[in-house]
């Protein structure tokens, strides 16, 4: 059992820090578009279909106190700031 504490598991370790390391700096060699990190935004292919779009208008009888964490500060409040 000494013999895998003291040898075979921190070569594991190792290996493993080894393979990551190599995984992220291939990053360094890979195209610019492939590098970058994956786009947030929704594209049209994945959007869901118009009837199943949920309506971001209605609020569900939210108090008035909340609506404006919901929908944030209305146009005419935030040109006064």
């Amino acid at each position: 059992m000494a013999i895998f504490r003291q040898y075979i598991a921190p070569l594991l370790i190792v290996l493993v820090f080894v393979v990551a390391l190599v995984a992220v700096g291939a990053r360094i060699f890979l195209p610019d578009d492939m590098a970058a990190p994956a786009p947030i935004e929704a594209t049209e292919s994945s959007q869901p279909a118009a009837g199943l779009v949920p309506d971001l208008t209605a609020l569900a009888g939210t108090p008035s106190s909340l609506e404006i964490l919901v929908k944030g500060l209305p146009l005419d409040i935030e040109g006064a700031l």
